[in-house]
This record gives structure tokens, sequence and C-alpha cells, in this order.
């Protein structure tokens, strides 16, 4: 997180950037991110993952899981993943769909989460056999008018 916080200080300071319209979006490991950073810093206005995990065990280098972090979202969450995702299980994705749902936090209700059937991981790679073209341009679509319906663009 404080990897993040030094970027956005160094873009606001050198003027390269409106960091009132701060998003952030992330694939994979960085997909996870999205959601912890998210949770971290308050002038997160939304953002979008790319099938990042959402639960996992505790250990010193992943002390939270976006799970853990719903009730501290700031901006509101788009999580685009693949139904057939075998290193993300869908229930683990249907539990995070289910506490945005249920929770008492503004920004955790307007969340939300896309499922592609029968989609791989990595499906917005396209230097991967896991490439899935149809799904990556919606996903693409979807995050843009995402990101500009929260304040972003």
């Amino acid at each position: 997180m404080d990897d993040l916080d030094s970027t956005v200080a160094f873009v606001k300071g050198e003027g390269k950037g409106d960091t009132t319209k701060l998003g952030i979006t992330g694939f994979c490991w960085g997909g996870r991110i999205v959601w912890l950073y998210d949770a971290h810093n308050p002038a997160v206005k939304a953002g979008v993952a790319w099938y990042g995990r959402v639960v996992g065990d505790d250990s010193p280098m992943t002390p939270k899981h976006p799970i853990d972090l719903v009730n501290q979202l700031h901006g509101p969450v788009q999580g685009l993943y693949g139904g057939a995702d075998d290193g993300i299980p869908n229930d683990t994705v249907d539990k995070m769909r289910n506490s945005l749902k249920t929770s008492s936090n503004v920004a955790a209700r307007k969340s939300t989460i896309k499922t592609y059937p029968d989609t791989p991981h990595a499906f917005n790679a396209d230097y991967r056999p896991s490439y899935r073209k149809e799904q990556a341009e919606d996903g693409w679509k979807l995050a843009v008018a995402w990101f500009k319906a929260n304040g972003v663009g």
C-alpha cells in the first residue's frame, strides 16, 4: 500500500494527473490489490479488479484479504471473473458477492461482480492461451464505463 501511496503522491506532486479522480485497476494479483487499496485509500473513487483472489490463508505477506475489508471500501469496485478459473474458485467469488450485497458500507453495496461462464483465468491477457477476445472486450467496455460512472473518467 505504501508503494501505491508513493505513486499517487508522485503523480500529484508532478502535476501529471488529477488525483481527485483516483481510480485503480489490476489483473490477477493486481486485481486483489485493487480491493485492498480501495479499502486503504479514502481518495479512491472506484476500482476494477480483473480476476483477483478475494479469500485466502492469512500469512505475514497476506494478513488481510479483500473479503475481510468489504466494510472499509471507499469507492465501489467492479470485479470481473472467469467462471472456469482454476485458481479462483467460484464459491469464493460468490462469497465476496454476498458480502458486498449484505454490507452496511455504501461503496460495497454499489460494487458489482461479473462472472463470465466457461471463461478461464487471465482472459484479458492477449499473449496467453487463456485469452478470450469477446470477454476481454466486454470487460474493457464495462471497466471504462464503470470508471466514468464513478467519477474517475
